[in-house]
C-alpha cells in the first residue's frame, strides 16, 4: 500500500504533574528529515524520538513539537532544617572567633547551597508519559499517511486507466493512420508529377510505415502502466520507483509524439503527457 508523506496529528495528556501536548507534522521530502522542538527539561528525549521516526518512516520532512506545562502546585519550596541548623552552628562558631563579623540575612541563608530544596514534578515520570504520547502520535501519523496514500493511489489508478485508453485508441487508429500516410504520399507525388519506379515507390512507402510504426512504444507504455499498478500494491516505500516509472512513461509519450504524422496521434500523445504529469505531481507526495 502506498503511503503519503503528508499528514498531521496532535495528542495531549494531563495528570497531576501537569500537561503534555505533542504535534507531528510531515510533508514531502526526498529523504527523512526530522526536526524537533522540545522543552529544555525533556531535551534528552530527542534521540528516542528520532529513532522512533526512523523505524517507522522512510521519507518526509517531519516536525515534532512537544510542549510541557507543569501543574501550578507541582513546584514546591522546602527548607532543609538539618542543613540550616548546621549552617547556624557554623555561623555561631565564626561569631565566637570574630565577634564583629556580620551575619547573613534570611535570604542569604536560603541562598546557601542545600538549605532550600526546589522540588518540581518527577521528570522521569514526565519523560515516560511523553514517550508513550509520542508513540501514540506516531501510530496516528502513520495511519494518516496510509489513508492519504490510499486516496493518492486511487487518483493515480484513474489516470492509469486513461493512459491505457489512449494506448488502445492509438492501436485502433494505426491501420487508418498508415493508409492515410500512403494516400498522402501518393497525392504529393501526383502533384509534383514525380516519375518513380514502382519498386522505389513501394520502398518509400515501407520506409514511411516503419517510421510511423509505434507498436514498440505502445507496448512499453502498457508495460510501464502495469508496473506502476504493481508498485502501488507493494509494501514499503515506492515513491522513488514510481517517480522513475513516470520518467519512462514520459519518454515513450515523447517518442510517440515525435512519430506522429496525423493529428489524431498527436492529440493522443498530448493527452498522455497531461496524464503522466498529473500522476507525477501526485507521486511527489508518496513515500
Amino acid at each position: 500500500m502506498a503511503h503519503s508523506m503528508t499528514a498531521f496529528t496532535r495528542l495531549g495528556r494531563e495528570a497531576e504533574w501537569g500537561s503534555l501536548q505533542l504535534e507531528l507534522r510531515s510533508v514531502n521530502q526526498r529523504y527523512l528529515d526530522p526536526h524537533f522542538r522540545l522543552p529544555e527539561c525533556l531535551r534528552d528525549l530527542e534521540p528516542v524520538f528520532r529513532e522512533g521516526l526512523r523505524s517507522r518512516l522512510a521519507r518526509g520532512k517531519v516536525e515534532c513539537t512537544l510542549r510541557f506545562e507543569p501543574a501550578s502546585d507541582a513546584a514546591t519550596l522546602a527548607v532543609s532544617r538539618e542543613r540550616l541548623e548546621a549552617l547556624a552552628a557554623a555561623l555561631a562558631e565564626v561569631r565566637g572567633v570574630v565577634s564583629d563579623a556580620p551575619m547573613p540575612d534570611a535570604l542569604a541563608l536560603l541562598d546557601h547551597p542545600g538549605v532550600l530544596d526546589a522540588r518540581g514534578p518527577d521528570l522521569e515520570t514526565v519523560k515516560a508519559e511523553a514517550t508513550a504520547l509520542f508513540e501514540a502520535a506516531l501510530d496516528d501519523l502513520v495511519a494518516g499517511r496510509a489513508r492519504e496514500g490510499d486516496k493518492l493511489a486511487g487518483l493515480i489508478r484513474e489516470r492509469l486507466a486513461a493512459v491505457n485508453a489512449q494506448v488502445a485508441e492509438v492501436r485502433r487508429l494505426m491501420p487508418e493512420i498508415l493508409e492515410r500516410q500512403r494516400a498522402q504520399l501518393l497525392e504529393r507525388l501526383e502533384v509534383v508529377k514525380a516519375d518513380l519506379e514502382p519498386q522505389r515507390l513501394e520502398a518509400e512507402l515501407v520506409l514511411l510505415a516503419q517510421k510511423a510504426d509505434v507498436d514498440e512504444e505502445l507496448d512499453r507504455l502498457a508495460t510501464h502502466v502495469a508496473e506502476v499498478e504493481r508498485q502501488l500494491g507493494q509494501k514499503g516505500p515506492v515513491g522513488r520507483r514510481l517517480d522513475f516509472l513516470m520518467q519512462e512513461l514520459n519518454r515513450e509519450a515523447n517518442t510517440l509524439s515525435s512519430k506522429a504524422v496525423v493529428a489524431s496521434t498527436t492529440r493522443c500523445a498530448v493527452e498522455l503527457k497531461v496524464l503522466i504529469e498529473q500522476m507525477r505531481e501526485q507521486i511527489q507526495n508518496i513515500e
